[in-house]
């Protein structure tokens, strides 16, 4: 089926797939759909085959969306199928689930959650779990993105939301003031070469250690804040000099600081477990990564994988999906890198909180103490790790790549914190600018699903070019003005990008992820004040 024709560069709803992909020997749209069937309400399969390149599929691919979902999905694929072969244009996240699918060492699915679409090489909302045993599996950096460990942290307070409702916009201003946002943002934290090799290795460990955590917010937080696995040396010096003045920063793009209220409790007990009270009750949710760092990690890591590639002989149907083999030089150095870049993440957002807690304090005259500003939970959606999972049966030790989804594990997992071993791993989801977020609680059937993984957010509809060219940033801050949230942005006519407009809607998201067991819903927060880059 495959012709050999050239597909150029593009960018998809995400930001952008596949300079050097393929298109196949031409399939019309109809019969491109052939080879997907809908089994469930929110469950499609797709079969063996329906990858375009000279590399095949090893596993059979899959993912969980609604029947309304699913036209997006189609119209990008109804797209892709009317060019011709030599056409330039994104590749439909359909066809990225494939190509990962060709991935050597892959094992059971390539797995595509609800808030799917086009990203760089992998599809953003797409989990790959490669087996360690197999001296051919690789690992991919596009299976976990340019900005590694982008993930949420969610802190909750003893206020209500008749405590902030006339200090909302004094609130959001010293959010603002202390916690530096936007593109190029300078942090605070004091840092050189030696602090930054000792944040890339501790993470929040050195976070609590130089008195910007409190000890137990890393008992709340994946991998309790630290990935064992970095090594300082893998980095490089670029990576460090854009590192070194960045900690401590919001950053800009889909990155936000928000003071949220719990709109609604799905379940009672989970959420008292968390320390949420009732409706009503203030929290503050951080939504960030590894800044510049992890974005150098993963560009240094993309050019030593592309010769790994040639020298190793692995075929490939996107350069975008350059990889090496788990066990080479190129791997190990990625994954020890990559690390260093989670731990950065992880010490980022325990900064920010500290800068929180001290606008909180500013505000209201109390301490963060005494105003219980504890972490509920932080976990990313960015990030490959290797885990035990059982395959047909066996236990077998998994490197899973969570690229925009989030690991969820359920009750009783031995990694996830003693206060939630009955109810689950806390999952953070943020929605789309203006609109709710949620907690959510793994389950155990997402473990024989998804190895464990549900959703991240809402999940991009639109590109941010067509976001720019079709919405104003007029209308998108007098929107979020007459929901009654204050809002302060350092770049505001960037702020359409992240209109509501431009995602799904994530209530619709967790439900297909509830409705297919990867996860439950628990809480749901709307926003009442936002900071962004």
């Amino acid at each position: 089926m495959f012709s050999g024709g050239r597909r150029g560069g593009g960018a998809g709803a995400g930001g952008g797939s596949g300079g050097g992909g393929f298109l196949g020997g031409k399939r019309s749209f109809a019969e491109e759909c052939q080879y997907i069937t809908r089994v469930g309400p929110v469950e499609c399969h797709i079969k063996m085959g329906f990858a375009d390149g000279p590399a095949k599929m090893r596993v059979p691919a899959k993912y969980y969306m609604t029947d309304a979902m699913d036209d997006l999905m189609h119209s990008e694929l109804s797209q892709y199928a009317g060019r011709s072969s030599v056409a330039a244009g994104f590749l439909p996240c359909v066809k990225q689930l494939a190509n990962v699918a060709c991935l050597p060492g892959i094992v059971k699915w390539s797995i595509g959650l609800p808030d799917m679409h086009a990203g760089y090489g992998f599809a953003i909302g797409n989990v790959a779990a490669m087996d360690m045993a197999d001296p051919e599996a690789v690992v991919s950096p596009g299976g976990v993105g340019f900005d590694i460990s982008c993930g949420v942290r969610l802190i909750r307070t003893n206020l209500f939301e008749k405590d902030i409702n006339d200090v909302k916009e004094p609130l959001a201003q010293a959010l603002y003031d202390h916690i530096p946002v936007g593109v190029g943002s300078m942090g605070i934290v004091p840092t050189n070469n030696k602090i930054l090799v000792d944040v890339l290795e501790l993470g929040m460990e050195w976070s609590v250690r130089e008195g910007y955590a409190w000890a137990e917010d890393k008992e709340h937080c994946e991998e309790y804040g630290r990935m064992l696995t970095a090594d300082p040396s893998k980095v490089s010096t670029r990576a460090r000099k854009r590192g070194m003045p960045q900690l401590g920063t919001l950053g800009a793009g889909n990155h936000y600081g928000e003071v949220q209220v719990v709109d609604k409790i799905y379940d009672k007990v989970a959420a008292r477990r968390m320390g949420i009270e009732d409706e009503g009750q203030v929290c503050v949710m951080i939504h960030c990564g590894s800044r510049g760092f992890g974005h150098q990690v993963a560009t240094d890591a993309l050019v030593e994988m592309d010769g790994a590639c040639k020298r190793d002989n692995i075929i490939l149907n996107d350069k975008q999906l350059a990889c090496a083999r788990i066990s080479s030089p190129e791997g190990q150095g990625y994954l020890k890198a990559m690390a260093c870049a989670a731990n950065y993440a992880y010490a980022n957002r325990a900064s920010m909180t500290f800068l929180a807690r001290q606008a909180f304090s500013r505000v209201f005259k109390q301490s963060p103490d005494d105003l219980d500003m504890h972490v509920i939970y932080d976990v990313s959606h960015n990030v490959a790790k290797v885990e035990e999972h059982l395959v047909d049966g066996k236990l077998r030790q998994l490197l899973l790549h969570r690229k925009g989804s989030t690991r969820a594990f359920p009750p009783l997992h031995p990694l996830i914190p003693v206060d939630y071993q009955f109810i689950g791993q806390p999952v953070l989801i943020g929605g789309s600018m203006g609109t709710g977020s949620y907690v959510l609680t793994g389950t155990e059937k997402g473990m024989e699903l998804s190895f464990g993984s549900t959703c991240h957010g809402a999940g991009r509809s639109k590109s941010r070019n067509r976001s720019r060219n079709f919405i104003s940033h007029e209308d998108v801050l007098r929107a979020l003005s007459e929901q009654g949230i204050a809002v302060r942005l350092a770049s505001p006519k960037l702020v359409m990008e992240e209109a509501p407009d431009s995602y799904k809607d994530v209530d619709d998201v967790v439900e297909a992820c509830e409705k297919a067991g990867l996860s439950n819903r628990a809480i749901k927060l709307r926003p009442v004040a936002v900071i962004k880059g």
